[in-house]
């Protein structure tokens, strides 16, 4: 494919915010740019390739089969680019720019987002983005630049480290146990208002909490996410099982049958072609590092093993 003489390299910043972001918009904020010189730019590149990049529709931009292959090169130019900054400045990487962290709306909304304004003392340049849906985020499909999941990712290029296990207990008021049937066995539960997930936002096996604790019991509130849960439960509506991490938060919630207690782990995932840069890589250390720190946060029961 011959490239004519209107290729502008400066050109592929441009595609890459777009290609990240999948809008116009968002990838001008990315760029501190407006939307009319993003758009000019990828058409102009369209131009000079001849071929399209992107395919348009209402949800936004998606990439075209050719656009896919530019993406692996601008990634591979960008890293170059990265690598020479640092070779001439010899202070280190230039840590700079956009990053978008999805996570499950607990470890996003609870433990990260109070956390992020370290991120950015320590690297002004940075302009961290915090996506905390609960769902599965495709790093292949550039919905986040890192993602915080639950279980360690088995197909595709990509990198997984171990953030920290945490622990779920099952959680209600003193105002709603007082005023409902006392419960001393898991089977107690089938006679109790239980709050759980709307059984379409299961996102991932590691949610499908009841089953283990009360099987055949079924909620009567049901929400698609854990924060609408927490403040279900905070105001008396039920029972539901919750993060320790979050409900130790709050002194109005207490624990209920001390043998509901359930492990799970968050893992911190990355593409492949971004692990290495420099953005990707302080970011993702910074949340390990927190994570590490607050070990008894997410398994209160947990103790040094040199003890």
């Amino acid at each position: 494919m011959a490239i004519e003489d209107g290729f502008d390299w400066d050109h592929l910043r441009y595609f890459l915010a777009v290609a990240r972001t999948g809008r116009l918009t968002a990838a001008a904020a990315r760029l501190r740019q407006d939307h009319t010189t993003v758009s000019r730019r990828i058409a102009a590149l369209e131009r000079a390739l001849a071929t399209p990049l992107f395919e348009r529709s209402p949800q936004g931009y998606g990439l075209t089969s050719a656009g896919r292959r530019l993406l692996v090169t601008a990634e591979a130019m960008e890293r170059t680019a990265l690598a020479a900054h640092k070779d001439i400045q010899g202070d280190g990487p230039l840590v700079s720019g956009t990053v978008r962290i999805g996570a499950p709306d607990g470890f996003g909304s609870y433990f990260l987002a109070p956390r992020v304004g370290g991120l950015i003392r320590e690297f002004p340049d940075l302009r961290p983005e915090l996506v905390a849906l609960p769902r599965v985020f495709s790093l292949s499909k550039r919905e986040a630049d890192i993602a915080i999941g639950l279980s360690r990712p088995t197909e595709g290029r990509l990198y997984a480290r171990k953030l920290a296990d945490y622990r779920l207990g099952l959680y209600a008021t003193p105002s709603y146990l007082a005023g409902h049937p006392p419960i001393e066995t898991p089977d107690d539960l089938k006679r109790q208002v239980l709050i759980g997930y709307a059984e379409d936002f299961i996102f991932t096996p590691e949610l499908d909490y009841l089953p283990l604790i009360a099987p055949g019991a079924v909620p009567q509130f049901r929400s698609s996410t854990l924060v609408a849960q927490l403040q279900a439960t905070l105001a008396g509506a039920g029972l539901c099982v919750l993060p320790c991490f979050m409900a130790l938060g709050h002194p109005g919630l207490v624990p209920v049958l001390d043998t509901v207690s359930i492990l799970r782990t968050f893992w911190l995932i990355t593409h492949a072609d971004l692990h290495d840069l420099p953005r990707i890589r302080a970011t993702g250390d910074f949340i390990a590092r927190e994570a590490r720190a607050a070990r008894t946060l997410f398994v209160p029961e947990e103790r040094p093993t040199d003890e």
